[in-house]
């Protein structure tokens, strides 16, 4: 389990492009295979990638954690971004297509992962009580239609862990799809100062990238972000991107509060 500490605005203007990827980018949780996880001292959360290659993967459970299994004290929302795969939780299997969502409750022990060509995404955050295991298939969430083709930023937001949704702890998450022709992402941008927010970038090509704004509103930095890289953006950052060409993105929150109209706006004039 790879760890990031947690950082503060500070630290922004004096961070090489390396030191800045070093911290808030994650380039390589996908490995045919593997299982990987990583953990930020943000919120506690634990992002993870799950490749299986032939062979089921099970859920591992880091030194880290501190855990007698992962899902001790923990809840977890898992987002397949590659071919239809299945998820088993306790000796219950869950078969997600594309762009399915898995809610697996805490107190859940065994977790494994299949499927050839499937891409596991997990985000998880620790539980003070257990919710059922819930699994949303692409289209069964709420769809909320937002941007304009004009502004370049028209993108379909599907919330499917959430306060009137799936019912978890912290987990707030879903996944939105810019519409062909649009390449900017939460523009005009905002901050949650009592929420971090992780974003996975998927569906580019291989020659193809996301530039990902973050840091205060008035100090702001980007990201060079891939296919498949994860972004962990800290309570007082922006998090907002433009693409080369038109993108999907699993978001995924965790924090003191699970409404999602509680954000700060920030518009385009006053970021630096």
């Amino acid at each position: 389990m790879d760890q990031r500490y947690a950082t503060n605005p500070t630290e922004i203007p004096g961070l090489t492009t390396q030191g800045l990827r070093d911290k808030f980018l994650v380039e390589d949780l996908f490995v045919p295979g593997e299982a990987r996880t990583v953990y930020t001292h943000h919120d506690r959360i634990v992002l993870g990638g799950v490749l299986p290659a032939g062979e089921p993967v099970a859920l591992p459970n880091p030194d880290e954690l501190r855990a007698e299994y992962f899902l001790q004290r923990r809840e977890v929302g898992i987002v397949n971004v590659g071919s239809t795969g299945t998820v088993t939780a306790d000796g219950e299997t869950y078969e997600l297509p594309n762009c399915a969502v898995l809610y697996i409750g805490s107190g859940t022990r065994d977790v494994s992962f299949s499927g050839e060509g499937a891409a596991f995404y997990l985000f998880s955050a620790p539980a003070h009580t257990s919710y059922p295991t819930v699994l949303t298939l692409p289209g069964e969430g709420n769809t909320l239609e937002l941007g304009d083709q004009v502004t370049s930023n028209r993108r379909s937001l599907e919330q499917v862990v959430h306060a009137n949704g799936v019912q978890s702890c912290q987990v707030v998450m879903g996944v939105t799809r810019l519409h062909d022709g649009s390449m900017w992402n939460t523009m005009p941008a905002h901050t949650h100062d009592r929420r971090t927010e992780c974003y996975l970038y998927f569906d580019l090509d291989a020659d193809a990238r996301v530039l990902h704004l973050c840091g205060e509103p008035t100090e702001t930095r980007h990201l060079v972000v891939a296919d498949r890289q994860a972004i962990i953006s800290p309570s007082w950052s922006v998090h907002s991107g433009v693409g080369t060409s038109s993108y999907a993105f699993v978001w995924a929150m965790a924090g003191e509060n699970q409404d999602f109209t509680d954000m700060d706006a920030v518009p385009p004039t006053e970021i630096r």
